[in-house]
């Protein structure tokens, strides 16, 4: 592997968790999407609508940031159209559909604690389904001990006049998203995997906003922070996924990985501090965080 600053522990960590940062802000600012483009909970097409765009956006960006950083066109092959299809149906048509409904029913401090569980789904579709990888002790106690979060997290949903609809669909995104992440790994194996994912964005993206239109729904105050909100979403998926990239270019994938435990931390915290829906959190969703985010260490700290 060639030297570089970036296998530096310090640098690593700084910038991975810059990553994790981004991604974890999107938990907040995707409600303050909501408010600033004047959609409401129930408007589930407005809301398809909006998710859409952000997606479509983010996949223009993210083969534009690979293009130049490799000098040359991402451009998919004909061979790659029906892994770019399954990759956009799972990655980002199901997961985000599930996942922007989700937040128009929680807040996003019980959402950054439901979403970690992506990690252990991954994990046990890898193993049980795929048999990309072993199923060991240590992996099952990591999965138990964020679920165990789970449980908590969802038990102060009742508690404080949470949704049970709100994590439910955050909890189905997970799902999604741990299959998206086996198939590409599958799927990167003959192809490049920034090429993959910036046209599933657009694919998805571009079916969601088709859906959204079509069923009616409307963005009606898309100016101003609206507009401001849903360009940072884009860069947030576009910018992390290429930093996150180049780390694992650079380093050991577990290295890289292990650092992913931040990015519930950030969203809770940011959630708590900037959504006023996450005030009423309760005092559970504390405990449901460090149990994530111990299983989390656990899974990643033992993954080869």
């Amino acid at each position: 592997m060639k030297k570089s600053a970036l296998t530096k522990p310090y640098i690593l960590w700084l910038i991975a968790a810059f990553c994790c940062l981004l991604w974890g802000s999107a938990f907040p600012a995707i409600r303050f999407g909501y408010n600033a483009l004047g959609i409401e909970s129930g408007d589930t097409f407005s809301i398809i609508l909006f998710a859409g765009i952000r997606f479509f956006g983010a996949g223009v960006l993210t083969l534009i940031i690979f293009s130049f950083i490799g000098k040359k066109a991402l451009i998919p092959k004909k061979r790659d159209i029906p892994k770019i299809v399954v990759l956009s149906v799972f990655q980002t048509i199901l997961q985000y559909l599930f996942f922007y409904l989700g937040l128009a029913f929680t807040s996003g401090s019980r959402a950054s604690v439901v979403n970690s569980t992506s990690v252990f789904f991954a994990l046990l579709i890898a193993a049980l389904l795929f048999k990309q990888e072993k199923l060991t002790a240590s992996k099952i106690i990591g999965c138990l001990l964020g679920f165990a979060g789970v449980i908590l997290v969802s038990l102060d949903a009742f508690k404080s006049g949470g949704s049970l609809l709100g994590e439910g669909f955050i909890l189905l995104s997970s799902v999604s998203y741990a299959f998206s992440s086996v198939f590409m790994k599958k799927y990167s194996v003959d192809a490049d995997p920034a090429m993959l994912s910036g046209c599933q964005f657009m694919l998805g993206g571009a079916v969601m906003i088709a859906v959204g239109l079509l069923a009616g729904g409307r963005i009606d105050n898309f100016v101003g922070t609206g507009v401001g909100i849903t360009v940072y979403l884009m860069l947030v998926s576009a910018l992390a996924y290429s930093l996150w990239s180049i780390l694992i270019k650079y380093n050991d994938v577990s290295r890289v990985a292990v650092c992913g435990f931040l990015t519930p931390v950030f969203g809770f915290v940011l959630s708590l501090i900037f959504d006023s829906g996450s005030a009423v959190s309760g005092l559970l969703a504390v405990p449901a965080l460090v149990l994530a985010v111990i299983g989390i260490i656990v899974v990643n700290k033992n993954s080869n």
